[in-house]
């Protein structure tokens, strides 16, 4: 018997996340119910990402997982997302498949649901150029209950050669600050005490008043909006362009507490022909002229990056102008990978992926290994320092711990003392990982 139960996996980023939860609140509607494993479901949503081959991967092998599902019973299954935008004629010929369905389509997911039930197999990725999702609430899928994502913008502009992005999610709109600021103050209210603004580029958002093309909000408004929400309610954001960081968003951090000083700007690579073989549109010298700025302005931020190894025809003297600027920005972590050609992308059309497996390899652990030491180096900066801290639960490793994080983005474990998550403690700090600050509270 049928009873409408909602399976849904995540994959990838935080938008997706997030469009997992906008999804789930769609679906509600339509009288779906959340169930915590594929066996109860009637109904599996698997929301996928195209960022590197490996995740792609992984879809695969669920999808042969829940095809040995359906023979057992009646059980629809749908791909969402951006591998959906990417790959919708191979994933509707997997056999498990009875839907595919876009990032910018979710609000059609009743109708195509009620189609495929109907012995259809369905296809929607038509992309928008206006769809932000503004006016719908998401259903909160995270476990903590102390912090979440807002998305504030969809799509971007910026064609970098290497990413898949733009031609999955489409072109890039800013959402009404009004549905944003609400948004924040529905979760303050709902007992979060921290909101992660979500865009591709968010230093590019930029509303226009449709019934006023005078009246616009830029980041840096934006993000003082939703400090004012309350001064318990912190706020941080990812991700931000090197290109598009402006002086007003770093004077904005400076001048409320809540809105936290981390900044997440990736460089990619350190060597000006590679950025520009990236269409990175920024070069060394802007890339530290922000970095300066950073400093100037908020001098006690945390800054962290994305760094790609072995991309098209890089050399030796390119990886080693990458691990020159790591060394001189210091980096306080950074997401590293090594460079996965995506079919659609210019760089798979105009470029040779030439730079052999293994030597792509050697670089990236190359960079691991010094990022993992100039860590180190910035979290022995912090011992003897007091932090104030949010909880957000409960150490993996050790019960009688919390975890949380600073206003700089780093991880605290501290002994529990009867306090509990949500609940913001001051944390003095006696030593560390390369990855985590140990310390006690300080009543």
């Amino acid at each position: 018997m049928e009873t409408n139960k909602l399976f849904i996996e995540t994959y990838g980023c935080q938008m997706n996340t997030y469009d997992s939860e906008v999804v789930l609140s769609i679906l509600q509607k339509s009288g779906y119910t959340i169930c915590e494993g594929i066996e109860e479901a009637d109904l599996i949503l698997i929301n996928t990402c195209s960022i590197r081959d490996n995740a792609e991967q992984r879809i695969w092998g669920r999808l042969d997982l829940f095809m040995t599902e359906k023979k057992k019973r009646r059980l629809y299954v749908g791909v969402l997302g951006c591998m959906a935008e990417r790959l919708k004629d191979q994933l509707l010929s997997h056999p498990a498949v009875d839907m595919v369905v876009g990032p910018d389509a979710y609000r059609e997911l009743p109708k195509i649901i009620a189609l495929v039930k109907a012995g259809h197999r369905e296809v929607e990725t038509t992309l928008s150029t206006s769809e932000t999702y503004a006016d719908i609430e998401p259903v909160r899928m995270d476990k903590n209950g102390v912090t979440s994502f807002i998305s504030i913008m969809r799509g971007c502009n910026n064609m970098c050669t290497y990413c898949i992005v733009p031609y999955v999610r489409g072109r890039e709109r800013s959402r009404d600050p009004h549905t944003i600021v609400e948004e924040a103050r529905t979760l303050f209210n709902a007992g979060y005490r921290e909101v992660n603004l979500l865009g591709q580029n968010v230093d590019s958002y930029l509303w226009k008043d449709p019934n006023n093309p005078t009246e616009s909000t830029n980041f840096a408004q934006l993000l003082e909006l939703v400090a004012l929400v309350s001064p318990d309610l912190r706020v941080r954001f990812s991700t931000s362009h090197p290109k598009d960081m402006s002086n007003g968003v770093l004077y904005t951090m400076a001048m409320y507490p809540n809105i936290c000083t981390h900044i997440h700007l990736p460089v990619q690579s350190g060597s000006d022909r590679m950025l520009e073989k990236m269409h990175r549109k920024y070069d060394v010298a802007k890339y530290m002229e922000r970095i300066s700025k950073i400093r100037e302005i908020i001098p006690d931020a945390s800054i962290t990056t994305d760094i790609i190894a072995g991309f098209c025809s890089e050399t030796e003297e390119d990886h080693q102008a990458t691990m020159k600027l790591m060394r001189e920005v210091g980096f306080d972590s950074a997401f590293m990978f090594q460079y996965s050609q995506r079919e659609g992308t210019v760089a798979s059309k105009k470029f040779p992926d030439d730079v052999p497996l293994q030597t792509k390899t050697r670089r990236l652990n190359e960079i691991i290994e010094q990022q993992s030491a100039i860590s180190l180096e910035c979290n022995r900066k912090c011992i003897g320092n007091t932090y104030r801290v949010l909880i957000e639960g409960t150490s993996k490793r050790d019960a009688g711990h919390l975890f949380g994080r600073t206003l700089g983005n780093k991880v605290c474990v501290f002994p529990a003392l009867g306090h509990k998550k949500g609940e913001y403690v001051d944390i003095k700090v006696e030593s560390c990982t390369s990855a985590t600050l140990l310390g006690y509270i300080v009543e």
